[in-house]
């Protein structure tokens, strides 16, 4: 280590976290409120630092090249350690100033729990921001292991010695439906199509089996064209006729407001749907599996107090629906 040279700016350590995450230069200038000239210098010295160009202009901004990727995990690690020996003397309010913990989850977890866990952590870790990317239990462990995400909530995929994994408790499914809307064969044309629109909210209460694979299905998959319930329906003999598929949870209230169709989806997201849209829960009329929800985090990660903080707040939390 005698032979190398640590004497300059930190600061040039942040264009490069901001850099890579943000992937403008732009964006990294007004990250960090300095002048794009500015973050220009920084990356020359860094370049001749590492001697390696570590980003490459695309038609989509800057790329980091596979040096950048390797030092990125270590670069965040060391300015995470500078920030939390700054904050030891800082007051509570101004701790977690300018720190950022990022949590993976599907959206479905996002819709649920992302407004309860911004209120708790804005309570217990003013100043900390949050942010969300997606992800799921075939990848989750590749990004917690790859530091693009501090800690994780899924339906499984944590089952590795390299990871700490807690439950949350269990999910299980349920249906969503515009109640506005009659189902298929119940129409009828003018006055009476009135009636039966009106009444229609107060009459549904349930879905039988007959119903349910008679309607049109929306189907929520992140990137197939089975999901759970055509197993489900198929080893009890029956079959649904799906219209569309969606990767995203918060694509259903525009798909499903104004139409007779059913999405079936992860209780918590579609209590939480339907709150905000008008759209009604029911019970799946067949017997779904239920699901672990789990939270995750690389075993070393608590040691930051920013990462320790969120994840004690998530597991204190309990969302309606689950």
């Amino acid at each position: 280590m005698n032979g190398i040279d640590i004497g300059f700016d930190l600061n040039v350590l942040r264009v490069f976290e901001a850099l890579h995450e943000e992937g403008s230069a732009t964006r990294a200038a007004l990250r960090l409120g300095v002048t794009q000239s500015a973050v220009s210098a920084a990356l020359a010295r860094l370049r001749r630092v590492y001697g390696d160009p570590l980003f490459t202009r695309t038609g989509r901004g800057l790329a980091p090249t596979l040096r950048a990727q390797e030092l990125k995990p270590v670069i965040s690690e060391a300015l995470n350690k500078c920030r939390e020996s700054l904050a030891l003397g800082a007051a509570p309010a101004a701790r977690y100033q300018g720190r950022s913990v990022v949590i993976g989850m599907s959206d479905d977890f996002e819709i649920a729990w992302g407004p309860a866990l911004l209120r708790a952590v804005a309570r217990r870790a003013p100043g900390l921001r949050l942010a969300f990317r997606q992800t799921h239990s075939q990848i989750v462990a590749e990004m917690l292991m790859g530091r693009e995400i501090d800690l994780a909530i899924t339906a499984g995929g944590l089952a590795t010695r390299w990871l700490s994994h807690e439950a949350l408790g269990e999910g299980g499914y349920a249906c969503l439906i515009d109640p506005e809307v009659p189902p298929p064969g119940d129409a009828a044309p003018g006055a009476a199509h009135a009636r039966a629109r009106k009444s229609a909210k107060s009459s549904v209460r349930s879905l039988s089996v007959a119903d349910y694979v008679r309607r049109d299905h929306v189907l929520v998959s992140s990137g197939g064209f089975i999901g759970v319930v055509d197993e489900v329906l198929a080893a009890a003999g029956h079959k649904r006729r799906v219209i569309a598929s969606t990767t995203h949870f918060a694509a259903l209230p525009h798909w499903l407001k104004g139409t007779p169709a059913v999405a079936t989806l992860p209780a918590h997201a579609a209590h939480a749907i339907a709150q905000m849209s008008g759209l009604q829960v029911l019970p799946c009329p067949v017997e779904m599996p239920r699901f672990a929800i789990e939270l995750g985090w690389r075993t070393d990660a608590l040691r930051d107090s920013a990462i320790a903080d969120v994840r004690a707040v998530v597991a204190s939390l309990r969302p309606a629906g689950r």
